[in-house]
């Protein structure tokens, strides 16, 4: 079992090399000529990779016996009993069009669950953190979610899958949902949605089909800011819900089943 101290180390660790990756991602073409689709693709998926590269190499360089999840294909069992779960780059569509909003999440966790989460967004200037028992934050200043929200004033945010089989059934929640709420926000990036739920940017956040890597470290600073977030079957998919508690239950209320 980790220590709260190991917790504050492993937050540093993780911060450090977030925005490391950061700074390596921004350093790419301003624009890509998207006609030549297939040219600008490679060279998302390698900025992608190179990313998941240098974060599995920094934390195995300050913690060699810890376990590795990555989005991308990273798979290292923990002989420490600290496993990172890091996705290199959330929102990757919005990464290939140059469009802001795209995230690096990094979490460690244990046999207890998550310990410490960051995601880090360097086009928006925002970078989420939390640690177990010890709050949520945005670039350092203390942050909590809207409670109580009717869901007739409630903000969302939501995403789409990439396979448009599965968009037919999302379409069942917002063809539900939107005629009673505020209104809809489509940010494409999934970590950064949960964390706009943590700071209050929107109320709540609903989209199926999500990893263990898109929800790792967003979840624990979901919750350490008061929000309620779960992951439950739904048509054959997984639904992951958040918002604030009083809007949890009522958004959980409408969905179809």
């Amino acid at each position: 079992m980790t220590t709260q101290i190991d917790q504050v180390e492993l937050l540093d660790l993780a911060l450090s090399i977030a925005k490391r990756a950061g700074d390596l991602l921004v350093d790419r073409p301003a624009s890509w000529d998207l006609t030549v689709k297939t040219t600008a693709i490679d060279i998302a998926t390698q900025m992608d990779l190179a990313s998941e590269k240098l974060i599995v190499e920094s934390i195995l360089a300050a913690r060699p016996d810890d376990g590795v999840i990555g989005e991308e294909g990273t798979a290292r069992p923990s002989k420490s009993g600290v496993t990172w779960v890091i996705d290199p780059v959330d929102g990757t569509v919005n990464y290939f069009y140059g469009l802001p909003g795209w995230s690096i999440s990094i979490a460690a966790k244990d046999e207890s669950g998550t310990l410490v989460g960051v995601v880090h967004s360097p086009t928006v200037n925002s970078t989420w953190h939390a640690s177990k028992g010890a709050g949520a934050f945005l670039n350092d200043v203390k942050i909590g979610c809207n409670d109580p929200i009717e869901l007739n004033r409630a903000l969302l945010s939501t995403g789409f899958a990439y396979d448009v089989r599965d968009r037919i059934e999302q379409l069942k929640i917002v063809n539900v949902l939107l005629p009673q709420i505020r209104d809809l926000r489509r940010i494409g990036s999934a970590a950064a949605d949960i964390c706009h739920v943590a700071t209050g940017l929107v109320d709540g956040y609903f989209e199926t089909g999500l990893h263990e890597w898109d929800l790792a470290a967003a979840e624990l600073i979901a919750r350490e800011a008061g929000a309620v977030v779960s992951t439950r079957p739904w048509h054959g998919l997984n639904l992951t819900v958040a918002a604030g508690p009083h809007l949890f239950t009522a958004l959980n209320a409408h969905i179809p089943e």
